[in-house]
């Protein structure tokens, strides 16, 4: 491992989308709806989710992921699977000393890893993951071997994403048409909740001191930010098309163990609409302010930051509207500004 490149500074990671006519994050056990505060009408959408939408995007541009989601064998479900098999099979020669029946390790349980490795050395296997697997290096894993588990805690925490404004899910019926043998069109009803229009910030922390343990890497943290970024654009299956992502703000501080916290919440929506009444990113301006105002108050901590704007969204400072170009100028006298590229 190169101990150069690895993360050595602390960051926050700020990151906005939106959610039109479609369901960011339906709950499984309440019939797929949308997860929606009752006590306040915000949507929030969980980390896992989150995370899943980079994990899909690094496997679909080469990186090597260790959990994934698979469908089963009959297509209808849907189950996360773990490649330490694979990985086991791929790397057997690099550690002869394994007792390895590999015969007897499946891809898809777990428990028969238990049964097929013998004395491995624990500290090897994790060395040997984490310099394989870039979502271990980000944001950690438990693994089963040997009845024992090694727990890695990854340096990538991010909270439950959350709505900046209330909002009214909708159950939605339609009718598909496919044709069938006999090339006759044929309808079937489909059922489906959404969101009219949601806009949804995520807020993350990237620990330097768990970074140093998984030797997180800072192109790791650059394909994070970019997974953040396109994999939020690739949501394109029937229940997820709508989704686009806004703004990505990673923040980097110079001294240990200090970060700002919670930057989500100094951004608002501004809108002459009420918010369930929101439909579009036309419909209000996103006021920064306060954002703004935290980083210049701390602008000797911070050493640089990255981020990426959509052009469509509407920001406003101190009430008045401001551009892009200002947004940057205003990010510029905090610290370095880098303008990511995706």
């Amino acid at each position: 491992m190169n101990e150069e490149n690895v993360i050595k500074n602390r960051s926050e990671i700020l990151f906005l989308y939106d959610v039109e006519n479609a369901n960011p994050n339906g709950d499984p056990l309440d019939e797929d709806k949308p997860r929606i505060d009752d006590e306040t009408d915000i949507n929030y959408v969980t980390d896992v989710r989150l995370k899943r939408t980079v994990r899909d995007y690094l496997d679909d541009v080469g990186e090597n992921i260790f959990i994934r989601e698979e469908k089963r064998e009959d297509g209808t479900q849907k189950t996360r699977s773990r490649r330490l098999s694979e990985f086991l099979a791929k790397n057997k020669e690099d550690f002869d000393s394994w007792d390895l029946d590999l015969d007897e390790v499946k891809e898809t349980s777990e428990n028969d890893l238990n049964d097929a490795l013998g004395k491995v050395s624990i500290s090897e296997l994790r060395r040997a993951l984490l310099s394989t697997y870039i979502d271990l290096r980000l944001f950690g894993a438990t693994i089963a071997v040997e009845n024992s588990t090694m727990t890695e805690i990854g340096p990538v925490q991010f909270n439950f994403g959350k709505s900046l404004h209330k909002i009214s899910p909708e159950f939605v019926k339609g009718t598909t048409v496919m044709p069938s043998q006999e090339d006759v069109e044929q309808g079937t009803m489909t059922e489906m909740w959404i969101v009219p229009y949601s806009m949804i910030g995520f807020h993350g922390i990237l620990n330097e001191n768990a970074a140093k343990n998984t030797g997180l890497k800072k192109e790791d943290l650059e394909m994070l930010l970019e997974g953040l970024w396109n994999g939020t654009k690739n949501l394109l299956t029937r229940s997820k098309k709508g989704h686009t992502p806004r703004m990505v703000l990673n923040v980097e501080y110079n001294e240990d163990n200090f970060h700002i916290g919670e930057l989500d919440k100094t951004l608002e929506l501004i809108s002459e609409k009420n918010d369930k009444e929101i439909r579009e990113v036309k419909d209000y301006y996103l006021d920064v302010t306060e954002l703004l105002e935290d980083l210049n108050n701390n602008s000797s901590k911070i050493e640089k930051i990255r981020y990426n704007l959509n052009p469509k969204i509407q920001l406003r400072c101190k009430g008045d509207e401001i551009s892009e170009d200002e947004f940057k100028e205003e990010l510029s006298s905090v610290g370095t500004v880098k303008e990511l590229k995706f």
